[in-house]
């Protein structure tokens, strides 16, 4: 642990050179990125929300793995591709081009030095699909590297129980699991707003999809957030409390231990010899 509290024994950037070298080529060598963005989560939350959450959640669960396994953290990436949040003020978004261009830059470094696996751990559902063709990029790269690109909120038991299903369907930005997620994490950063908004409430009679689309899902929608929302907010963040909150946190640090437990006790994924163009 570091003077202020932070656990550091994970972090890959406070090791020196040496020390680093021999962590890097054992057997089984992990590391994971997290990866936020820096864009806009409402009038009640911070710009940083996907980055805190990414990088908080990663820390309390490789806190909890065996000392022993060779599992470490990159710095989170804290400004993503956030082009759905333009024209709300504090928004930052770099292009497709550059993210992918950046993971492969980085990912080939890392495989070059003896990584076997990179696991991307994204908080930000709206660089889902980015992070997967930048991941099947590198990998195609680096025979020797397995690439997992994984999102936070992704396959958590649990979190049915926890949010109301029209919610959970709704609920895309800053509503009742961000909000009271952060009430847990960052109380701090919280302000005293709990707007409904977004899918909630229709802005104009378009605003109701057909029957079959949505703005997520099987038939999705490109969507952006000014078409949607006045506060930033897609969803219904006024239940948000700070008890959601660590009912949300316990169920995304028990996934995520367990995912990395399995990964870290296998050989799994096998890697290679791809097949190049």
């Amino acid at each position: 642990m570091s003077g202020n509290g932070e656990q550091t024994s994970r972090r890959l950037e406070v090791m020196h050179w040496p020390e680093a070298a021999q962590a890097l080529e054992r057997s089984g060598s992990t590391l994971v990125w997290p990866f936020g963005a820096f864009e806009q989560h409402g009038p009640q939350l911070p710009l940083l929300t996907d980055a805190l959450f990414a990088e908080r959640i990663l820390d309390r669960v490789l806190e909890s793995l065996p000392e022993e396994l060779p599992i470490w953290a990159l710095p989170t990436q804290k400004i993503g591709l956030s082009p759905e949040h333009r024209g709300f003020p504090g928004t930052l978004s770099l292009s497709a081009e550059l993210l992918i261009r950046l993971v492969g830059e980085v990912g080939k470094q890392l495989a070059a030095q003896g990584v076997q696996r990179l696991v991307l751990f994204n908080a930000h559902g709206g660089q889902i699909g980015l992070l997967q063709t930048a991941a099947r990029e590198l990998a195609a790269e680096t025979p020797s590297m397995a690439v997992l690109p994984c999102f936070l909120w992704s396959g958590v038991s649990g979190l049915k129980t926890l949010v109301p299903a029209d919610e959970l369907a709704h609920g895309l930005h800053a509503g009742l699991a961000e909000t009271s997620l952060m009430l847990a994490l960052e109380p701090s950063l919280v302000g005293n707003q709990r707007p409904l908004d977004g899918d909630h409430v229709s802005h104009a009679a378009a605003a109701t999809p057909p029957d079959g689309w949505s703005l997520e899902g099987p038939a999705p929608l490109a969507w952006f957030t000014a078409d949607l929302s006045e506060s930033g907010v897609v969803g219904d963040s006024r239940g948000a409390d700070a008890d959601l909150g660590h009912q949300l946190e316990k169920a995304l640090v028990l996934h995520w231990t367990r995912l990395f437990t399995s990964l870290m006790a296998s050989n799994w994924p096998p890697c290679g010899d791809r097949r190049r163009i």
